[in-house]
């Protein structure tokens, strides 16, 4: 990082703690300023990212780039999000400390494509385990998932996250990514039903309408022609077509679906209920004239009955009445309009809410591996601090949320310097800060807290309404400083609050939150009837999402703000559990236009991201800090001590160089390890004079690289420079061999697997169900000492034995593998040779069981019967398999030899021991010799690697047809039978019967 210290007057500190002016808001902006417009949009405070979205692409992403800051130290080179990835993965390896990266920031920043980063890196640059690779695409296919049936286009960002995410990537003791779990927080139900002006609804609805083929449309009752025909589509009066398309985004899902492992039923049924939300938005309701409500819209409710699999009839009936339970007593009374409205929009939310859940379980059963993990790492994707022109519900829950996470952010960091500082035996002084745990409990405390009383009015019995929440709000929080409404405010607030809401002064600002609408979205509630109507869906997922045990449930479900307060305190025991990381995403503009920066936008940001604060607490003590090895390797050109290499211990060196350079004691403090500058000056002060340097340094360099060659210093020089190449060149060349060995033995591991599977599973059945306890002690050792030396092949350590195993070993099954591939699936009897040694040679009074390795094999012999072609009389011959040809003997006497360069191909019965291979002849274009053999897939298997032929092998399944003299055909047929026989039919044919 330092070597960019030189141009940080073009293009700023790549640290805003070397900050000279750290407390000014506009110098802080002014370099955010100077590096966005040189396109360098990441930037650290210590150890958290500042990341600028630059509304480009930016070629900084590729594998060359992550392969740049792969073990890196993370100050040594630039600003990257590629750099805070693999600090945290090394400490996961080195400290076996699980990790988490806090993005945050608001819609349109660049959080979502920060998490895609960070996934992008360690899927690619992490170790590789041999069936991980379907996990690491189903943790990057996760993510168009959930962006299609989580994310929408609103008037900040055209792929804006409606809810939050946590995903754990699980790795094994490699430190290979195995596995993944997601945890959702807070979906925008609301968006189902309500889309604010210039806004969509969620991006599947408009997917499957623009995407799905017509015959998929037509299933699902749904139009293709205009999604504006849709009532739950037309509430944001937004454009049809939004800036991301619509039919690139479906193919993309589609492949996704495919790749976390969604069979075609499961999607048409996801599908299904995807089109019975936009069903549900188009029924209608009236009333007749005796004022009761009734559905007019009938074709709807028939569409809702087949693609939800419920009875129309009782789902009519529910839609326009509910169902009371009081002291075991059931009593139905009408809806209104209005309320028949309100149970429909809250059928629709529950049903969207409830398969987002599901959909989410899905996909992590897909990323759940058998293999124990051994570390995590957490990616934290949530909603930045929002402040709107009217702020209802969800805000006030996500910025609660960003309070409680700004909490833990100063409370980690603060640790964080403090454990730093104690390490190096440095004095620690107590830093001043904002302490927002005082907004927290306004929002959380137990019985006192916003929270609690929003609870207590939608539970309590009579008349209650968002206004009387608002006053009960007025009468137990009036005198709190954080908290004011209009009714409490003096004069000049009064004016910028209207008599509906209240204000809350978080750490990043004042925000008012309109109480219209908190009460139904708190409740959340679904009247009982419907929930009977849904626990009778046929189909399969609006079963698994709505379960029969509600219905018997007694107790009140929790409301929407208390489930939330429970899920982000399980987060927070999440996130304290691991070291944490941070990424604060800054948007420049609300153009969503490159190279255009807005200052007030900006400053904005950096208040409630609180990166003044977070500036503020690191350089309460000392702005800069480095190992004494890096400080003293960077700045020793400055000390005629320590140039050009110092010899003593890093300390006294550090120690030397900083009194040659005059530091004053304020300046600068010694840790065990690292040396501490409290102010940027006096580094920027080195660094010039490094700067400077250089030219007197590259001089001398030169003056003596252009000594005599006869001086002897230089040829010293020269003989060590010799040595030191020599030696990295050596160990080049030792890695070099080493990785061969290592990829030589995968390839062999790869390649015998399945062979090795057989082999050994059906030996050791053999030798264990025949009691040969000698041979199955002696084939286990050769297995075993197979795979140590496949294992270790560098070491030396290995015995003769162990050697001697090896070879033969491997030639045995070398030679099982050929035979696999010619054989497996394509002989009846190839089970049942699996287990069976192959021998050296089948001719003499005992069977050889050495194997030796094809290079060196010679000769292998056994008896065959051998069959004329005119008359197909049986003559008893000796193959023999030399190192050049094949020799047919009768007798001792050599009757016929082939050579392997004339073969042609061979042919083998599907369940016989026959074997016929045909050749080049001398007379004739081609000749074929037909053999009888016992050991038939032996035979071929040595011959096959001995003529190098073991593809021109064939395997016959009826018959085989070959050329006579003058033009005529032979054939010879072969069945099944009681018994082998060969033998010649009645219409000239050779038969084998096997």
């Amino acid at each position: 990082m330092e070597s960019a210290l030189s141009a940080r007057d073009r293009v700023g500190v790549q640290d805003f703690l070397l900050l000279e002016n750290y407390t000014s808001e506009a110098a802080f902006i002014e370099n955010l300023r100077r590096r966005y417009r040189e396109n360098l949009i990441y930037t650290y405070i210590g150890s958290v990212l500042v990341s600028v979205n630059p509304y480009k692409e930016l070629e900084i992403y590729s594998k060359q780039h992550m392969e740049r800051y792969r073990g890196v130290n993370f100050y040594e080179i630039s600003p990257h999000i590629f750099a805070l990835a693999d600090n945290s993965y090394r400490a996961v390896r080195t400290e076996r400390k699980d990790q988490c990266i806090l993005i945050s920031g608001e819609s349109g920043a660049g959080k979502t494509e920060a998490s895609k980063k960070i996934l992008q890196y360690y899927t690619t640059m992490c170790p590789t385990r041999n069936n991980t690779h379907s996990i690491r695409e189903r943790l990057l296919q996760s993510t168009p998932v959930l962006e299609a049936f989580g994310n929408a286009k609103t008037l900040r960002n055209d792929n804006s996250s409606r809810f939050g995410k946590y995903m754990d990537v699980q790795f094994d003791y490699k430190g290979a990514p195995i596995g993944g779990h997601i945890l959702n927080y807070l979906l925008e139900k609301s968006r189902v039903v309500h889309q604010n002006h210039g806004e969509r609804n969620f991006h599947i609805f408009y997917q499957l309408l623009e995407s799905g083929h017509s015959e998929l449309l037509r299933r699902l009752g749904l139009d293709k022609t205009n999604p504006q025909q849709y009532h739950y589509l037309v509430k944001g009066n937004c454009p049809r077509v939004s800036s991301i398309s619509d039919k690139n985004s479906w193919k993309i899902v589609s492949k996704a679906f495919s790749v976390i492992g969604f069979n075609e039923e499961e999607v048409e049924e996801l599908l299904k209920v995807v089109a019975s939300v936009l069903h549900l938005g188009n029924t209608q309701f009236g009333e007749d004239e005796f004022g009761e409500t009734h559905i007019t819209t009938d074709t709807q409710i028939k569409f809702l009955s087949e693609l939800l699999g419920v009875d129309g009839s009782f789902l009519s009936e529910a839609l326009t009445h509910k169902k009371i339970v009081a002291k075991g007593e059931e009593m139905i009374g009408p809806l209104s309009l209005e309320q028949a409205l309100s149970a429909r929009d809250a059928l629709a939310k529950a049903i969207y809410g409830r398969t987002f859940t599901w959909l989410v379980q899905k996909i992590n059963q897909s990323l759940a591996f058998q293999v124990k993990c051994s570390s995590v790492i957490g990616l934290l994707d949530i909603y930045g601090f929002e402040v709107f022109q009217n702020n209802s519900f969800e805000q006030f829950c996500i910025n609660y949320c960003n309070e409680k996470l700004q909490q833990l952010f100063i409370e980690l960091t603060l640790k964080s310097e403090q454990e730093e500082y104690e390490a190096e035996g440095i004095g620690w002084e107590s830093v001043e800060y904002f302490n927002n745990k005082v907004i927290c409990d306004l929002v959380e405390e137990k019985f006192k807290g916003i929270i609690a009383i929003l609870d207590e009015e939608c539970l309590r019995p009579g008349e209650a309404s968002d206004i009387t929440f608002l006053e009960k709000l007025e009468d137990r929080l009036g005198g709190h400083p954080h908290f004011v409404t209009h009714k409490l405010a003096n004069g000049k607030t009064r004016k910028a609050l209207g008599r509906d809401e209240f204000r809350l002064l978080h750490y990043a600002g004042e925000v008012n939150y309109n109480v219209n609408g908190f009460l139904d979205k708190n409740n959340d509630l679904l009247y009982r009837n419907l929930k009977e109507v849904m626990c009778q869906s046929e189909n399969q997922i609006v079963k698994e999402c709505f379960h029969t045990d509600e219905l018997t449930d007694q107790r009140r479900p929790e409301t929407a703000a208390t489930q939330f307060k429970l899920s982000l305190a399980k987060l927070m025991d999440i996130l304290m559990s691991k070291e944490p990381s941070y990424i604060r995403c800054i948007k420049p503009n609300d153009g969503k236009q490159p190279g255009r920066f807005e200052e007030v936008l900006v400053r904005h940001q950096v208040k409630y991201l609180g990166l003044m604060e977070n500036l503020r607490v690191r350089r309460a003590g000392f702005a800069y800090r480095r190992s004494f090895e890096a400080f003293l390797q960077r700045y020793k050109p400055l000390c005629p001590d320590t140039w050009p290499n110092w010899q003593g211990n890093l300390s006294d060196g550090v120690s030397t160089l900083v009194r040659h350079l005059n530091y004053k004691p304020e300046e600068y403090k010694l840790g065990r390890s690292k040396i501490f500058i409290r102010f940027p000056k006096t580094l920027f002060l080195t660094e010039d004079a490094l700067e400077i340097r250089k030219p007197s340094i590259g001089e001398k360099a030169q003056k003596q690289l252009g000594f005599s060659v006869n001086n002897h210093t230089f040829v010293c020089l020269c003989l060590s420079v010799v040595i030191v190449i020599q030696s990295w060149w050596r160990g080049v060349k030792g890695r070099r061999r080493a990785t061969r060995r290592r990829q030589a033995a995968d390839t062999i591991r790869k390649s015998v697997c399945v062979c090795v599977c057989e082999f050994v599973s059906h030996t050791y059945k053999t030798h264990v169900i025949g009691n040969f306890n000698k041979n199955l002690v002696k084939y286990t050792y050769t297995v075993e000492a197979f795979w140590k030396i496949q294992e270790e092949p560098s070491r030396h350590t290995h015995t003769h034995k162990d050697w001697v195993t090896y070879i033969l070993f491997s030639a045995q099954l070398e030679q099982k593998v050929v035979a696999s591939g010619i054989f497996r699936g394509q002989k009846d009897n190839y089970p049942q040779s699996v287990p069976r040694l192959f021998v050296g040679t089948r001719l003499g009074k005992k069977h050889t069981h050495t194997c030796t390795h094809t290079h060196v094999m010679q000769r292998y012999g056994v008896a065959v019967t051998k069959y004329d072609r005119r008359g197909f009389r049986a003559r008893p011959r000796q193959l023999l398999l030399m190192a050049t040809g094949v020799i047919l003997v009768q007798e001792s006497k050599i009757k016929q030899r082939i050579d392997y360069s004339s073969l042609l191909g061979k042919s083998s019965y599907y369940s016989s021991a026959t074997l016929e291979f045909q050749h080049q002849s001398n007379t004739t274009d081609s000749d074929t010799e037909d053999l009888q053999c016992d050991h038939v897939i032996e035979a071929v298997t040595k011959l096959a690697i001995m003529a190098d032929k073991i593809h021109n092998v064939n395997i016959s399944q009826d018959s085989i047809k070959f050329a006579i003299a003058r033009g005529k055909e032979g054939v010879i047929d072969f069945t099944y039978g009681a018994e082998l026989r060969v033998i010649k039919t009645k219409n000239g044919r050779l038969a084998v019967v096997s």
